[in-house]
């Protein structure tokens, strides 16, 4: 519950661009989630920096959330302020073979600015889901290539919205599937990709490739947060979880997908406590047949019950 003043501080700061008590099943892939006590969607930097210097005065914890995609968010909601920065949309070719795009550049706006100028290097996240943001939080990638693999420069604003870094390649602690180091709630603002020079027809071409092995492997027809588990050393956590015989079981609305067992899938209805049934049968299984202790991927956020 965000205070009066604060409520009234956020209105007047943002006007429209603020709701409370917003459900964020419509702002996840899985369409589940509880409400956030306010979400806003500031319009600009100048704006950025006044709503988090905002919640610094009024001591309102906030999170950024992309696409919503890598995330559960929980049945009983998100306290304080969920950032959404889809209007932060600038995307440009830089001399000397670099492209910068702002975090709520999308995965397909990114993929079709690369295929329209022939730019090389960034093919590995085609199909990946989310926002720049979210990508570069998350460290996407495949098994061949990362984010980590291609960037040059995050460009970060403080908490308090009182200044912005730009943090180059050797400063950046980049691990599997997570961006370390950062003061915790910054705001990751823009990424710089290295990017070489090829033609169109090439880059479409192996763009076509990493959509059509997606396509044939992944369970997009139906709404998931992508990968659960992290891939153990040397392993698939989706191997083991079907080996332990647990593809197709179900909680509630919730489904171990039949088509890839590292994925989760509502099939209607599904609540954050079903998934997390499902996550803990799954370790359990895995942890007991095989010794492995998968660890999630997905990013658990919001209230605990």
């Amino acid at each position: 519950m965000i205070p009066r003043a604060a409520r009234e501080a956020l209105e007047d700061l943002l006007g429209d661009r603020v709701r409370f008590d917003a459900p964020l099943s419509r702002h996840t892939s899985l369409r589940i989630g509880g409400p956030a006590d306010a979400l806003v969607a500031p319009e600009s930097r100048a704006e950025l920096q006044r709503l988090l210097a905002l919640c610094a005065a009024h001591d309102l914890p906030h999170r950024v959330l992309g696409g919503g995609f890598n995330t559960l968010v929980l049945d009983s909601g998100v306290e304080g302020v969920v950032i959404q920065l889809h209007r932060f949309r600038a995307l440009e070719e830089l001399p000397g073979g670099a492209v910068r795009a702002e975090a709520g550049v999308s995965h397909s706006q990114l993929t079709r600015f690369c295929v329209e100028r022939g730019l090389s290097g960034l093919e590995f996240g085609a199909g990946i889901p989310g926002t720049i943001g979210g990508w570069t939080a998350m460290n996407a990638g495949v098994r061949e290539r990362e984010v980590r693999d291609a960037t040059l420069e995050v460009e970060v604003m403080t908490p308090t919205g009182s200044a912005v870094r730009h943090l180059q390649q050797g400063s950046l602690r980049f691990v599997y599937r997570a961006l370390r180091g950062l003061a915790p709630r910054s705001v990751i603002l823009s990424t710089l990709f290295s990017v070489g020079l090829s033609t169109p027809e090439r880059v479409k071409e192996e763009v076509a490739r990493h959509l059509s092995h997606r396509s044939s492997t992944q369970p997009l027809d139906v709404p998931s947060c992508g990968s659960v588990f992290k891939n153990p050393a040397g392993d698939f956590a989706g191997r083991l979880i079907e080996a332990a015989g647990l593809k197709g079981s179900r909680v509630g609305g919730a489904e171990i997908s039949t088509v890839h067992a590292n994925f989760i899938v509502n099939r209607g209805g599904a609540l954050a406590a079903d998934v997390l049934a499902l996550i803990e049968r799954a370790r359990q299984a895995v942890r007991e047949r095989f010794g492995v202790a998968l660890e999630p991927e997905v990013r658990i956020v919001g209230r605990k019950p």
